[in-house]
């Protein structure tokens, strides 16, 4: 990795720490979950950054993947369990981090926030070259089995790459086995899950987060308007309040609609735990070296 490579992924971090710091204070009981995700993404912009991916806040058994709609009023309350997740891009260069926010007093789900933080803490202090993949989710898993919790172990963290969001290598939250080794130059986002349920997650039916995965002519005239738009996004992921913001939300929805069954864009539906275990997330972006640079802390 070049210097001007390794300066855009700092800077990415830099951009994503303040943005996730600002975005964490945010998060308060009685505070509107859309409001919140959208002064982060102004936050981002402002600071000199593109989002990576639309920022989001998955509440309680949701792990991963919920951002909110254009209409939508959830307010938060006490005793949710809130993963801030939100990604930073300059010049295609990524950071991606994640802390959570628990809006309540018991212990046992304080313990679970910490469970994740120190996962990801036991983790960072193994990383340089030639670590191997499953010595990264043994002490992931070590960490939040001690505190009696389980990772989940079909959510992962991944490789980075320019405008790529998740590449190899894959780091796992448990001892899988993989004796594949961290190399000079990867750079990786390390985010363990920690809950009280089963982990596992499962996957729901409908999703508002997308990406464009095929190039392909389309007939219909609303796909084309957000396919022009999705193009903006140079692959990254996109949410249709950020479409909608300019076409509208039926024409939106309709566009979308067509570039699903075309197969031109993808969704990431959000992630529940299988048994409705409550779950907690943190993650961090790092340059793989000998000494490692750990971009978003």
């Amino acid at each position: 990795m070049d210097k001007e490579t390794e300066q855009k992924y700092v800077e990415a971090g830099t951009i994503a720490k303040q943005a996730r710091d600002y975005g964490k204070d945010l998060i308060k009981v009685g505070a509107n979950l859309k409001d919140v995700l959208e002064s982060i993404e102004n936050k981002i912009i402002e600071l000199g950054g593109g989002c990576a991916f639309p920022p989001q806040i998955s509440v309680n058994q949701i792990a991963a993947h919920y951002c909110a709609d254009p209409d939508e009023e959830t307010v938060f309350e006490t005793g949710d369990m809130c993963k801030l997740d939100l990604g930073v891009e300059i010049d295609g260069y990524i950071a991606d981090t994640a802390v959570t926010v628990y809006l309540g007093d018991d212990e046992n789900m304080k313990l679970l926030s910490d469970a994740s933080k120190a996962a990801l803490n036991a983790a960072l202090n193994l990383v340089k070259p030639g670590v191997k993949l499953k010595e990264l989710g043994s002490a992931i898993s070590k960490e939040i089995e001690s505190r009696g919790f389980q990772p989940i172990r079909n959510l992962s963290g991944h490789g980075l790459d320019r405008y790529v969001i998740h590449t190899k290598p894959t780091i796992p939250n448990y001892d899988n086995g993989d004796n594949t080794t961290l190399k000079e130059g990867d750079v990786i986002a390390i985010e363990p899950f920690a809950t009280n349920g089963v982990g596992l997650i499962y996957e729901t039916e409908s999703s508002n987060i997308f990406s464009e995965i095929s190039s392909k002519p389309i007939r219909s005239m609303y796909a084309r308007e957000v396919l022009k738009l999705v193009k903006e996004f140079k692959g990254l992921p996109f949410t249709t309040r950020q479409i909608s913001r300019k076409l509208g939300m039926g024409k939106t929805r309709l566009g979308i609609n067509e570039l699903l069954k075309a197969g031109i864009i993808r969704g990431y539906p959000p992630l529940p735990e299988q048994k409705g275990g409550m779950v907690s997330q943190h993650e961090h972006t790092i340059i793989v070296k000998d000494e490692p640079i750990v971009t978003t802390r």
